[in-house]
């Protein structure tokens, strides 16, 4: 009789808790700004470390995991993380499958009219080679007429196919480019032998070296700002306001530094871009 009146009594008190903690946390943005009420659904791509990554014990790891986590619990949403490729996340999210793309997605002008994006970081691009290649690269034009890798349906691989168009205008042969679904399908490749050099961020890059898989030859290439991106200009709004509070709070240096990434020049964080039409 005694255990069942303390069991009650623990329970109880169990209730009570999780109750006055829901009551002294409203979330911050309604049901109808949200795929499911009381949370924000995060699409990532978990393959580019030290920004997004799966651990040993296949747990997501990284700055934009925490990130996501920390803007969640600023919004007073549970945070749910959806794994996926690149290339579908952008009319997935159109779709409205998720709320959010948190994979540090480059800032586009073309971008930020399908999305709400909120630069909150910067990345750039690297050339690197496996440790022991002998192929020796001091500027993007010497990858001309070799096979390099690179990851499918990115910012990266946009802008240099950019770059290959104007090598060959200027007469050079065009790079023999090979497309993955993952930096990690990249790196594999370059390690087989199946690839000269790859391509993908400096972070990622730096973190193979740090592996000691790979070789960086450049770096800093054609730096830009990474993005959180919303479907709903209500929730994007929220989640500035959130990372601006994270800012003055110290958790997004202390991430920054955690994880070695680049601060955003700007010392607030807001949608840039005008976003989708009204429909």
């Amino acid at each position: 009789m005694q255990c069942s009146k303390l069991a009650l009594a623990l329970f109880l008190g169990a209730a009570f808790s999780a109750s006055a903690l829901a009551q002294t946390c409203t979330p911050k943005v309604g049901a109808e700004h949200l795929v499911s009420a009381g949370k924000l659904q995060m699409s990532i791509n978990p393959t580019l470390p030290p920004q997004q990554f799966v651990d040993e014990k296949g747990e997501l790891q990284g700055l934009n995991v925490e990130l996501g986590k920390a803007i969640a619990k600023k919004l007073c949403l549970e945070p749910v993380f959806i794994r996926m490729d690149m290339p579908p996340m952008i009319p997935a999210l159109q779709a409205g499958r998720f709320d959010m793309i948190n994979t540090g997605m480059f800032w586009t002008e073309e971008r930020s009219k399908l999305m709400f994006m909120i630069p909150y970081g910067q990345q750039a691009m690297s050339i690197y080679t496996v440790p022991s290649s002998t192929f020796k690269i001091t500027k993007f034009d010497d990858l001309a007429g070799h096979v390099v890798g690179i990851e499918t349906g990115t910012y990266q691989e946009r802008k240099s196919r950019e770059y290959n168009a104007d090598m060959v205008a200027r007469g050079l042969k065009p790079i023999d480019f090979r497309t993955f679904m993952t930096a990690s399908e990249t790196t594999a490749a370059l390690r087989a032998g199946q690839l000269e050099a790859g391509i993908n961020i400096d972070e990622t890059a730096a973190n193979f070296v740090e592996r000691g898989i790979a070789k960086v030859w450049l770096s800093g290439i054609n730096g830009t700002d990474i993005t959180v991106t919303y479907r709903d200009k209500t929730t994007a709004l929220a989640a500035a306001a959130a990372l601006n509070e994270l800012k003055a709070d110290g958790t997004y240096d202390k991430l920054f530094d955690k994880f070695k990434m680049t601060r955003l020049k700007d010392t607030t964080f807001a949608i840039r871009g005008p976003g989708p039409a009204p429909k």
